[in-house]
């Protein structure tokens, strides 16, 4: 699943057919995201580059000079772009609440109203100070054993800010994704990856850590915050010792680990683990599927040797850290100077209506992108993209049937994988019923805590139905797109659906680069490390052939060693394991693309607009879909906690392993990304 820090987005392009996406409605905004006359920004180019020694900088090195990161932001481009828009018309709606709307929506409208009039009332917010979570530090002092702690932590999944050393959720099973199970991952951390606590690249953020940690105390008025702050640094530190890596937490089948509650009270002792699920609500369930075994024993015993006191003060400042958006400006303010100043670079906060949007937006999501499609998406819409997807489709089959190094017997399966994949397009069928949600206009956290507890009841409630397939992991007014692995499905949700991703007057070469090759990301997922995991119907399966599956993982070892050699700052490297999914899925997408793009010309040649044939306007606009600046600091962090590469390379790395690009523009040995032929990738 892709979310935002990333660009795994998606939808259709096509030969230049259709899609008047939302162009009646269309803000100003938009309207500046049409490039030039055939849909590319010339402009944003760097001529003084040569193609072959950085070609995403040839492609948007001018862009690059002339562009300013906002100081409320840390990354910048077209993405953020789209999401000022979307964010905009959230606005609006939040703003009118009822107004326009009728049938069930006007009911949610009412309540995602109200829900942003509680966070947009600072001078309420302002007078409360602490007193929103006073009782969940009160309760944390009164606990008495470590047992009492764990079922705090269990019971605040139904709407508080107290975590765990462990992340509870309710998934589908893997190999039976025809019903739901409860999962437990490794958590505990407060920084955004173990890296931070073990790498001395990271020393200084770990310092700033602990102190950010004291203040966060003293504001609460906990005892000895100096001395507590030093103490949950060391706990944390601890417990990132024994968590796996994002790269080891990447393979679905070590991370699949069903057991029941007393095993796992067996392998990781040292947690009150009846308490804990129990007071979760789901203490009867009969298995727990478990994503880190190793870790987990590690972690409850680091738990259960820890003195009760620290805990309780790692608890506290997590409920703290966790409710600080929500409360007064000294809470804010800390929270931001931390988080995103010092962790991040970003130098100013978003405006409050921006944080109280997408707080909105992730409390009731869903209510918010019912108004959000009857508004600005036109239903005719979902029909041609939907044909755009199987145009691709189409092309991905081809590659299949001509891979040099697959059996037959693999192609057929994976063949009737791509034949199962559902495809859902700019919004649920059913939407979710908030009836039973209550929203106050005038409490802020309290708001926050009822929707908490309204969609971990949701869950618990179904634990034992057959699964939901027809339920959205994203919102329709997200600009981003994913692939579901245990549905074996393609989303591409309506705010996506828009230019630059798809420009009905576009070059269709240029749809292509900017869109086809982000439909084809998505369907290459089904078929990357982890995809190819999952057979047809969404299992957990082994259905390669033995000689197959090596050949794949010879070759994807292969794409790793490119990533691992790639350095945007002196002494720090991409990591190619933890982001071989995403690089498989960049390649992959980029040459499906590619091949629908020439299967649209029917075998007539493309045509030479200004001077560019069709090949090269194809990976310019490839190049220019990715076009964004971040912060340094914002990529240091990336690099540790995002299975994404960073945007530079998610071009360079793919066009290097792609034939055309070569003969495109003209590459040749001495160029900087240029590979031997038997030196490149060939997977998809």
């Amino acid at each position: 699943m892709k979310t935002r820090p990333v660009k795994t987005v998606l939808l259709g392009a096509a030969a230049l057919a259709v899609l008047t996406v939302a162009s009646a409605t269309a803000e100003p905004v938009q309207k500046a995201l049409h490039y030039g006359a055939w849909g590319f920004d010339a402009s944003g180019e760097d001529p003084s580059v040569t193609p072959g020694d950085d070609f995403f900088a040839y492609a948007n090195g001018g862009w690059d000079k002339r562009t300013e990161i906002p100081a409320d932001r840390t990354r910048y481009g077209d993405d953020e772009v789209l999401n000022d828009t979307s964010e905009a018309r959230i606005r609006q709606i939040l703003e009118n609440g009822a107004a326009g709307v009728s049938g069930p929506a006007a009911a949610d409208a009412t309540k995602v109203g109200a829900y942003y009039r509680a966070f947009m009332d600072e001078a309420r917010i302002e007078a409360l100070g602490m007193k929103p979570i006073e009782p969940d530090l009160a309760a944390i002092r009164e606990a008495s054993s470590r047992d009492a702690l764990t079922g705090l932590m269990g019971a605040s999944q139904g709407g508080g800010f107290l975590r765990a050393p462990f992340r509870l959720g309710i998934a589908t099973d893997a190999k039976a994704p025809d019903r739901y199970i409860v999962s437990l991952s490794q958590g505990g951390l407060g920084l955004p990856d173990r890296d931070y606590y073990l790498s001395d690249k990271f020393a200084a953020k770990k310092t700033a850590y602990q102190a950010y940690v004291a203040q966060m105390l003293g504001l609460i008025r906990w005892e000895h915050p100096q001395e507590n702050a030093k103490a949950i640094v060391d706990l944390e530190t601890a417990i990132a010792q024994a968590s796996w890596s994002r790269a080891e937490r990447r393979d679905p089948d070590k991370t699949y680990n069903p057991m029941t509650p007393d095993q796992l009270a067996a392998l990781a002792p040292g947690f009150g683990w009846n308490a804990y699920l129990g007071h979760a609500g789901v203490g009867e369930a009969g298995k727990v599927d478990i994503g880190e075994p190793t870790a987990f024993t590690k972690i409850a015993a680091i738990y259960g040797e820890t003195p009760l006191q620290t805990l309780k003060a790692w608890s506290a400042f997590h409920v703290a850290d966790g409710a600080s958006p929500y409360l007064s400006k000294a809470f804010v303010d800390a929270s931001f100077d931390f988080h995103s100043k010092a962790l991040s670079g970003q130098t100013e906060q978003r405006p409050r209506w921006k944080r109280g949007v997408a707080v909105v937006d992730r409390g009731m999501g869903e209510a918010v992108g019912r108004v959000y499609v009857a508004r600005y998406f036109p239903p005719q819409a979902k029909a041609k993209i939907d044909d755009l997807v199987k145009q691709l489709q189409v092309a991905l089959h081809a590659r299949i049937d001509r891979l040099d190094w697959m059996s037959a017997e693999t192609k057929a399966r994976a063949n009737a994988k791509l034949n199962q994949f559902t495809v859902k397009i700019a919004y649920p069928d059913r939407w979710r019923d908030y009836s039973n949600l209550q929203v106050s206009g005038d409490d802020l956290v309290g708001d926050i805590r009822a929707s908490s507890a309204f969609e971990w009841n949701r869950r618990l409630k179904r634990l034992n139905d057959p699964v939901d397939r027809s339920e959205w992991g994203m919102t329709p007014q997200t600009v981003n797109a994913y692939y579901n692995p245990g549905f074996n499905e393609v989303v591409f949700p309506a705010a996506i659906l828009q230019p630059p991703y798809f420009d009905p007057s576009a070059d269709a070469a240029v749809n292509y680069g900017a869109i086809g090759a982000v439909i084809g990301h998505e369907m290459t997922h089904g078929f990357d490390d982890e995809g190819r995991k999952f057979d047809g119907k969404g299992v957990l399966a082994d259905w390669w052939t033995a000689d197959d599956g090596k050949k794949f993982d010879a070759s994807a070892k292969k794409l790793g060693a490119q990533y691992d050699s790639y350095s945007p700052y002196p002494g720090v490297h991409v990591k190619g394991d933890q982001t071989m999914g995403e690089n498989i899925a960049d390649l992959g997408g980029a040459l499906i693309a590619l091949d629908a793009y020439h299967a649209s010309l029917h075998g007539r040649p493309a045509p030479v607009i200004e001077g560019l044939t069709g090949d090269q306007r194809f990976f310019l606009a490839y190049a220019q879909s990715w076009r964004e600046k971040s912060r340094e600091d914002t990529i240091r962090q990336r690099l540790v906690s995002d299975v994404h590469s960073p945007e530079m390379y998610r071009v360079n790395g793919v066009v290097r392993n792609m034939d055309a690009w070569y003969a495109a523009f003209h590459v040749k040995p001495g160029d900087k990304l240029y590979l031997a032929p038997a030196d490149r990738v060939r997977l998809w």
